[in-house]
């Protein structure tokens, strides 16, 4: 049965750190993925919750973003990312880090093809998330060697 996304392109959920790697630190081990993002070959989903999570996080002192560099990396998000509400309709593992769980609520709510975490906590329900033909979680490095070098 056809329905009407079957031709949109994938969606993707990172986690803060994931997003701090992309959009702070312009680390070049995630170029592939910004690259994804940015010629629409996947979809960056966010909630509330995980904006927030990112909103505060860019206040982090150790960070050393003034309010300026804070507003365009708050900016540079949400050019990127589309907001999908976090209601899903089935049971989730329950992630050893609380903070966490928001992230694989949100990859099941919007029908997240992958949850990209640095997050030993994530990473560990990996297998099972697959298993279940949910969502996969995998390192942005991970899902870049797995699309190959020839993808967008």
């Amino acid at each position: 049965m056809s329905g009407p996304f079957d031709d949109a392109p994938p969606r993707i959920v990172l986690d803060t750190n994931v997003c701090l790697d992309l959009f702070v630190f312009r680390d070049p081990a995630v170029s592939a993925l910004r690259e994804a993002l940015d010629c629409g070959a996947v979809i960056g989903a966010t909630s509330q919750a995980c904006r927030s999570e990112w909103e505060r996080v860019l206040a982090y002192p150790v960070l050393r973003l003034d309010d300026a560099a804070r507003a365009k990396q708050l900016a540079a998000y949400d050019a990127a990312m589309r907001v999908f509400d976090d209601t899903h309709a089935f049971a989730l593992p329950r992630c050893a880090d609380p903070d966490d769980q928001k992230f694989l609520e949100l990859a099941a709510a919007c029908g997240a093809r992958w949850l990209l975490s640095r997050d030993d906590a994530l990473l560990k329900l990996a297998r099972r998330t697959k298993r279940e033909g949910w969502f996969e979680i995998l390192t942005a490095v991970q899902w870049a060697a797995a699309r190959g070098p020839s993808a967008p």
